[in-house]
């Protein structure tokens, strides 16, 4: 029997037991395993902000009763986040968990216990801590049962100092990156809404970092939350200038040519530059669509006219690898 090849697309489970019931979550989840996925993403502190306490850990409680039943799934990979929890209902940003040693040590066991499992393939940094040196950080990551560790919303060079005290202590390095990115490009200045961190969309430095360290990129909110193909919803005023309106046109050019939605589309030109989407959607018409669209493959032609649509090459914030 031939093994489901698969796919690069990660599931998203931020809003799973909170907006996101737990049959409709077990549903996604059995969908995104039938069609060969094999990273979810979570977080501890998902979602503090729908739940009913106010605190997280609802999604990963949903994942851990999800692969409680699903006996043999764990084939999977799980990645959560940790750093972000609010320490009390409504304290967040201002009083939050953040990245101390303990702090660290705390979150995780918490995590696994949600999980019900004992070891993660990818534990993330969820935000950047300026209270705790990244040194302090990387030194206590090093003893957790995580196959890889990787950050979220951090600036470049914090990322290179953490790296670098790993290499110091031989420990494993951070390898990957979550940040926002899609095919669209927010004004200089402005924060996309879902974007609460001041380096949290991806930026030409980052991007150049990671492809020169072979650090993974995950690209989260890629789809705009579903506005480049839902007429009801508007894409943001941060994507309104100029060289995004020669962005659409080149993106409608190549939609048409291909038969796939504007989504897809993105999706495909996202891998194209070495970035691995993220999807958080609520239904599986969603996760299908997007599923779809990680196995579109743009032509050579069609990838340096999505890339060149602006005119401005020299400033595009996605580095190719």
């Amino acid at each position: 029997m031939t093994e489901t090849a698969r796919s690069p697309l990660v599931l998203g489970a931020m809003m799973f037991g909170t907006t996101i019931d737990e049959d409709t979550s077990f549903a996604l989840l059995d969908r995104f395993v039938e069609r060969g996925g094999e990273w979810i993403d979570t977080a501890n502190c998902y979602a503090f902000w729908a739940s009913d306490t106010g605190l997280g850990g609802d999604s990963e409680r949903v994942i851990g009763r999800w692969l409680a039943a699903r006996p043999g799934v764990r084939g999977l990979r799980i990645a959560t986040k940790l750093g972000a929890e609010p320490l009390e209902a409504g304290s967040w940003p201002e009083r939050r968990e953040g990245l101390s040693p303990a702090a660290v040590r705390d979150a995780f066991a918490g995590s696994l216990d949600r999980l019900g499992i004992d070891r993660v393939d990818l534990l993330w940094l969820h935000q950047e801590d300026r209270s705790t040196p990244i040194e302090e950080t990387v030194e206590a990551l090093a003893g957790l049962p995580a196959d890889r560790v990787g950050v979220s919303n951090h600036p470049a060079w914090l990322v290179e100092r953490g790296r670098a005290h790993a290499r110091t202590i031989g420990a494993p390095p951070f390898d990957a990156l979550q940040l926002n990115a899609t095919y669209l490009r927010p004004r200089p200045g402005t924060l996309p809404p879902g974007v609460a961190h001041r380096f949290g969309v991806l930026s030409d430095e980052q991007a150049d970092y990671a492809a020169v360290h072979g650090l993974e990129v995950w690209a989260y909110t890629p789809l705009l939350s579903g506005a480049y193909d839902n007429p009801a919803k508007d894409i943001p005023d941060v994507y309104d200038h100029p060289g995004n309106t020669a962005r659409l046109a080149a993106l409608d050019a190549v939609t048409a040519e291909t038969g796939a939605a504007r989504g897809q589309v993105v999706l495909a030109w996202l891998l194209s530059r070495g970035i691995r989407p993220m999807l958080g959607g609520s239904k599986l018409d969603q996760l299908d669509a997007a599923l779809d669209g990680v196995e579109l493959k743009l032509t050579p032609d069609q990838v340096e006219r999505l890339d060149a649509a602006d005119r401005h090459e020299w400033a595009a914030p996605y580095a190719r690898r």
